[in-house]
């Protein structure tokens, strides 16, 4: 890889359910060794890496909240889920040799540290990979919104979305095997599309902070890597496509 790679800055952002490997719930520790690796790599390709994770391999807020808990409390809850899988990342990047941090949009000082974007930003231009916990702090927004929202705090070249397919799809392949595959988008075009691809909050505000999306798939390997130097099999969203 060159040493100065296509997107010079990063935020990924990874499901829960994509920690679980095989399982049907939880982590699973070589999955999440296996995606340290792949940030590992980018790192030392001279990217600058920062990290979203959900938490729906714990906990997920709205079907809980659809079950009889406060929408509001069961948010809370999933947001404690993303610190979980945040601090099992973390472990993971440091068994690689790569220093990382966890900030909290929740303080929880005895785990990790408050989100403050300064400190952040500092942190990635020391090299370190920062990890993004709790989403927003704030119940009714999802990881996908959390995140777009620290890729424009951040000042992010482009927002990675690694899922369990290799980029957008009008329907859901693994259901529907003929469905259309799509190198590129709009924004404009997943909002009128009602394409599943993140809320459309998170859309709208990558958007207005003229920052692409591109969606790639987590499980493959190497992938990572080449979405980077602007390679890869992946869909990019952008303002024209």
């Amino acid at each position: 890889m060159p040493s100065t790679p296509k997107y010079r800055r990063v935020l990924l952002k990874v499901s829960g359910e994509a920690l679980m490997g095989d399982q049907s719930f939880g982590i699973d520790i070589a999955t999440v060794d296996r995606i340290a690796a792949e940030v590992k790599e980018a790192v030392d390709a001279g990217s600058q890496v920062c990290m979203v994770i959900g938490g729906g391999n714990i906990f997920r807020g709205v079907s809980n909240a659809a079950k009889g808990i406060e929408r509001a409390t069961a948010d809370y809850m999933g947001m404690l889920a993303t610190v979980m899988n945040a601090l099992a990342m973390q472990a993971a990047l440091e068994r690689t040799g790569l220093e990382s941090r966890v900030q909290s949009a929740i303080p929880m000082q005895s785990v990790c540290e408050p989100y403050i974007r300064r400190r952040a930003v500092r942190h990635l231009e020391k090299g370190r990979v920062v990890i993004f916990a709790a989403g927003t702090g704030n119940p009714f927004f999802t990881t996908d919104t959390g995140a777009a929202l620290r890729a424009a705090e951040m000042n992010c070249n482009a927002l990675l979305k690694g899922t369990k397919v290799d980029g957008v799809y009008s329907a859901d392949p693994v259901k529907v095997p003929d469905a259309e595959r799509y190198d590129t988008l709009s924004y404009h075009d997943v909002l009128a599309r009602d394409l599943k691809v993140m809320d459309a909050s998170a859309i709208s505000l990558s958007r207005e902070n003229k920052i692409p999306i591109i969606v790639f798939s987590i499980h493959d390997r190497g992938q990572l890597a080449a979405v980077l130097k602007g390679e890869g099999r992946a869909t990019v969203i952008q303002e024209s496509a």
